[in-house]
């Protein structure tokens, strides 16, 4: 990555989170420490408003916005293999806003960059194995539980357990998670008065209430996903 690529990677990395530590930075585009800081110090010369809060890190103050791009050719690439993915993997209304993203992007990419991106979706597929077929999604849920992720609000549900029973639960999410072929949603349950893990697939009538959470500490995704194993597919429901 050349340093102009590299700078302008710095700002949209710096607007995804409130503050980055110089460290993380250097990790994140495998540079040093005293790179880090000449980057950013030639960002402040060309008028990116970087600040600095002690103990927390940098950022970039409200209101400032990166000027519409485009994509580099590898960047556009990386999109194309997410796209089967997506398709495969999400349900359909997800499927689609994926379709319509990616349309977009090839309208800025200009010709010979967005025919390169068609040739590559063209030859890059999905495929699992029939066996597994029923694993995989078959609702459109997902945007509702991103949405009341984001909004901070409570979801109502209807869910059946591995022993097909059903169960209608008020939930938090605090996040989803996607292992052992499914979507996994990770919120507090007013019913079990503790953090469970829903899988999408066994979800029925879900619907936002847009009330807000009552609980006011949740427990970050990443911290929550340390204290359960994965690997051995268990739901703890």
């Amino acid at each position: 990555m050349n340093r102009t690529d590299r700078l302008m990677g710095f700002i949209t990395h710096l607007q995804s989170k409130k503050y980055r530590t110089a460290e993380q930075m250097a990790a994140h585009f495998g540079i040093s420490v005293r790179t880090v800081f000449r980057d950013l110090k030639a960002m402040q010369e060309i008028g990116v408003p970087i600040g600095f809060e002690p103990g927390q890190g940098y950022f970039i103050t409200g209101g400032y916005f990166l000027p519409p791009v485009s994509l580099t050719a590898e960047e556009a690439n990386a999109l194309a293999l997410t796209e089967p993915l997506v398709l495969r993997f999400a349900d359909k209304e997800t499927a689609a806003h994926v379709g319509t993203a990616l349309a977009k992007i090839k309208m800025v990419l200009g010709k010979s960059k967005g025919e390169n991106l068609e040739q590559i979706q063209s030859k890059t597929a999905h495929y699992i194995p029939e066996i597994y077929e029923h694993l995989l999604p078959d609702n459109n849920y997902l945007p509702i539980i991103q949405q009341a992720i984001s909004n901070n609000t409570v979801l109502r549900l209807e869910y059946e357990n591995a022993q097909g029973e059903f169960s209608l639960r008020e939930v938090e999410p605090i996040g989803l998670t996607f292992y052992s072929l499914n979507w996994h949603l990770i919120a507090w349950c007013h019913l079990r008065k503790e953090y469970r893990d829903f899988r999408t697939s066994r979800m029925q009538n879900v619907q936002s209430t847009l009330m807000p959470f009552r609980k006011k500490d949740h427990i970050p995704l990443h911290e929550y996903l340390q204290t359960i194993d994965l690997k051995s597919g268990q739901e703890y429901l």
